[in-house]
This record gives structure tokens, C-alpha cells and sequence, in this order.
């Protein structure tokens, strides 16, 4: 593809959304896809999600939040901007609608990526945070460009999947879209330790729904690094899995026991291969992905303290480390101990529980 005028976050084109994927208390709702650029350097489109507020814009423009999504999985079908009332991924769509409502009734306009490759030809490089910073950046540029309405006034704020993407976005934002003023960095329950948490759970003699995530660590790995071989390293069922069902399904569609969800821990890899090539340029894929990164803007990290998605006890530890990486009152940690009620769990209820407070810091970083 050509970029329009050769340049990253140029929008390609944009309708109108409307459905369960559009934010109800926005005056504009927006499918939008606009240019980016992979991590191996080749241009690409990305879609998303554009909403305005109902209020009018402040002298200056509306200051601007890019939502980072927590993991849907791989399949185009998941992509928050395709959301339909009968799709796997929808409950987890809506889960973060009502914070994202507030924030626009707050006078923010919200942008909402759904990363290179999902909703988007080409497999969805999970975790690889270059590629997420790219897709959170560039749509804010996009959506700045088809709306001069919003100011270069950035917040960035995520969940899950989309905190880890959060943070990555902040520590590339002054070199990749330095016309934008971050005003701070959002991480909820944010993915951490991914590749010490994948190594211990080989152990299990058990299947877990949560192995689920396995195929979309690979998609990432091999997004950073193209030599990458699975088969040199998954078990033949684990490849066969790999092969039938990342691109087709959902995560919580890969949980079923028919796919991931039914397979042990202990036979996802071979253990002649862990001291392969394979193998440990993918292990140091994941560890790319932990987020301890410097940050020039603060740092607001949340965590629920019965999370059974994300470790608390990680995200105390990624806590520490971005304290040591920043100055130490860049980083503002808040845990809870209890969230509101969710049928998706605590990992959710975060979103709940955390929208007024969350709201009230972005005020003050605004001022």
C-alpha cells in the first residue's frame, strides 16, 4: 500500500458507526482506518474506533484519550470496530463502554485502536508493544487529522493487554508522534512477566483455559522475529491447535476444551526443544514485552488484589521496576482489594471500580 502523502497516521478512510461497537454518550461515532507502520518497517492500515463528546470543544480543542483494549485474540472478527451483539468477543467489547462513556461526558474525545492485524489483513503480533505503541499513536494522528476539533493534548489509558500496549505507547510516543503533548499514562491491570508466567505454566499436568493465550504469544514472538518456526518446538497437537484455531477464534472461543482450553500444560511444548533456537528466540520475545520502560510523562499503574488474570503480586513487582527505571513520584500505584461485582470477573469489575477515580486523575494532568 501507499501512504497518503508518505507519512504514519494518515487517514484512508472513515464512516459512521453505529451498533453495540459505538460509545452511546458520543455525539460522533467513527470506524476509521489509517496508516501505520509494522515493526519490520512495512506500511500497513489499522482500524479503530474515533468518538467526540456531546459537549462543545474548549478553546484549544478537545484533549484526546487513546484506549488500548485488553486481549480479544487474533481472528478479525474480535476487533472492537467489527463488534456485533452475537460475536465471542462482544462481552468483552462493552465490558470498558460505560469508563469510556464517562470520559467522553467528561469532554474528552476518546480513540480506541484495534492494533495491527486484527480487524486487518495479516495475524495480530499479540504483546508486541512496538507494534501497539504504533497503532495507539498513529490513530491519534489520524483522528486529529480528520477532526482538528482535538487538540494535541494526550492522554493514554489501557486494561489488560492495553495497559502492557499503555505503557509502550508512552515510552514511544515523544520519538514517534512528537507533536503530541502526553499528559500521562494509564495501566490497568496491565500484562506483565509474560514470559516467566508461560514457562511456569508448562508445568501443569493439567488443561487450563488460560492457555489459551499460548497461540497469541506466538502470533507476537513471531511479529518481532520472522525466523521464529513453531513446529520446531510446539508439540504436534499444540501446532496442529496453533494452525486450526488462531485465526479463526476468539480468545475466549480458544479457552473451549475442543481448542487451547483442553490441552495440559505439559503438552504444549516438546521438551527436547527447549534448548533449541526456536524456542529461546521465542522466550526472548516474551521477555520483550514486559513493560519496565522509561516513561517522561507520569505513571498512574492500577491493580486489583484479586485479580485471577493478572498477578497482583507481578504488577506490584512491575511497580518497583518502573519506580527504579523513573524518577520514583513519577509512579503512582493503586491497588484495590475488592472491585465492583463483574459476570467476567475481578479482572473486570477493575474497569468499574476504577472509572471515577480514573477520571478525576485525568483531570488533574489536564490542568
Amino acid at each position: 500500500m501507499q501512504f497518503p502523502d508518505g507519512e504514519h497516521g494518515a487517514g484512508i478512510r472513515s464512516e459512521s458507526l453505529s451498533g453495540v461497537a459505538a460509545l452511546s454518550d458520543a455525539a460522533v461515532n467513527e470506524r476509521v482506518l489509517y496508516t501505520s507502520v509494522s515493526v519490520q518497517g512495512e506500511p500497513i492500515a489499522v482500524s479503530g474506533i474515533i468518538a467526540l463528546p456531546r459537549t462543545p470543544a474548549p478553546e484549544g480543542g478537545y484533549p484526546v484519550v487513546s484506549w488500548t483494549h485488553g486481549t480479544l485474540g487474533s481472528a478479525d472478527k474480535c476487533a472492537p470496530s467489527r463488534d456485533t451483539a452475537d460475536s465471542a468477543a462482544h462481552p468483552f467489547n462493552v465490558a470498558p463502554q460505560p469508563m469510556l462513556n464517562a470520559l467522553l461526558r467528561q469532554g474528552y474525545a476518546v480513540v480506541m485502536t484495534d492494533y495491527e492485524g486484527l480487524g486487518t489483513p495479516g495475524p495480530h503480533p499479540y504483546l508486541l508493544g512496538e507494534s501497539e505503541a504504533r497503532g495507539a499513536l498513529d490513530i491519534v494522528r489520524a483522528a486529529r487529522q480528520l477532526h482538528p476539533v482535538i487538540s494535541d493534548q494526550l492522554a493514554i489509558v489501557g486494561h489488560s493487554q492495553g495497559g502492557q500496549a499503555a505503557l509502550f505507547a508512552a515510552h514511544y510516543a515523544p520519538s514517534w508522534t512528537p507533536e503530541l503533548s502526553l499528559k500521562t499514562v494509564v495501566a490497568q491491570a496491565p500484562a506483565n512477566h509474560i514470559a516467566l508466567g508461560f514457562q511456569t505454566s508448562l508445568l501443569s499436568p493439567n488443561p487450563d483455559e488460560g492457555y489459551a493465550f499460548d497461540p497469541l504469544f506466538i502470533n507476537g514472538a513471531v511479529g518481532g522475529d520472522p525466523s521464529i518456526d513453531p513446529e520446531r518446538f510446539l508439540t504436534a497437537d499444540a501446532y496442529r491447535l496453533y494452525l486450526r484455531d488462531t485465526e479463526s477464534r476468539c480468545r475466549i472461543e480458544l479457552s473451549e476444551p475442543d481448542s487451547w482450553g483442553g490441552i495440559k500444560g505439559t503438552d504444549i511444548v516438546r521438551l527436547d526443544a527447549v534448548t533449541g533456537p526456536d524456542y529461546r528466540k521465542f522466550i526472548t520475545q516474551l521477555e520483550a514485552t514486559q513493560p519496565a520502560l522509561s516513561i517522561q510523562a507520569p505513571i498512574r499503574l492500577v491493580q486489583d488484589e484479586e485479580d485471577k488474570r493478572v498477578s497482583p503480586i507481578g504488577t506490584a513487582l512491575l511497580n518497583q521496576e518502573l519506580r527504579a527505571i523513573n524518577a520514583p513520584d513519577r509512579v503512582t500505584y493503586v491497588s484495590y482489594p475488592q472491585v465492583a461485582s463483574s459476570p467476567l470477573g475481578a479482572h473486570f469489575g477493575l474497569l468499574t471500580t476504577d472509572t471515577e477515580p480514573l477520571t478525576d486523575w485525568l483531570r488533574a494532568h489536564f490542568e
